[in-house]
C-alpha cells in the first residue's frame, strides 16, 4: 500500500475526484436523466414557472389526452378561475415548452375541481 506523498507507480492512475455540487444540482441531474419523456412530464415540469408558485400550490397536472392536459384544483372556484386565465397559461406554457420537442403536441389545457387533492 502505497504512503499519502509517496510518488505513483509505472501504470498506476491517481484517483478520479469529482468537484463538489450542491444536493440540488446532483437531484436536478438525475431527475432529468430518470424522467419519462412524455408531455405530462414536460408540462409537470415547467407548470411552477408558467402558473407561478401561488397557482402551482393549487392546481397540478395530472393527466394527458390528446395534447390537452387536465389540471387537478383544490376547488371548484380554482378550476374556474384558471379556466379563465387558460389563454395566458397556455402562452406561458408553450414558452416553456418551446425549449423540448413537445411543443407542438401540447393543444391545450382543462380545468377540474379535485376535493381530494392533497397537499
Amino acid at each position: 500500500m502505497r504512503r499519502m506523498g509517496e510518488p505513483r507507480g509505472p501504470g498506476e492512475r491517481p484517483p478520479k475526484r469529482d468537484d463538489p455540487r450542491t444536493l440540488a444540482a446532483a437531484m436536478a441531474r438525475l431527475r432529468a436523466d430518470v424522467a419519462p419523456l412524455t408531455l405530462l412530464a414536460a408540462v409537470q415540469e415547467a407548470w411552477p414557472r408558467a402558473a407561478g408558485k401561488g397557482v402551482a400550490a393549487q392546481a397540478d397536472p395530472v393527466s394527458e389526452r390528446d395534447g390537452v392536459v387536465t389540471v387537478a384544483c383544490r376547488s371548484a372556484t380554482w378550476a374556474q378561475e384558471l379556466d379563465l386565465m387558460q389563454v395566458d397559461l397556455v402562452e406561458r406554457l408553450r414558452e416553456e415548452l418551446h425549449e423540448g420537442d413537445l411543443e407542438p403536441a401540447f393543444r391545450g389545457l382543462r380545468f377540474r375541481a379535485d376535493g381530494g387533492r392533497s397537499d
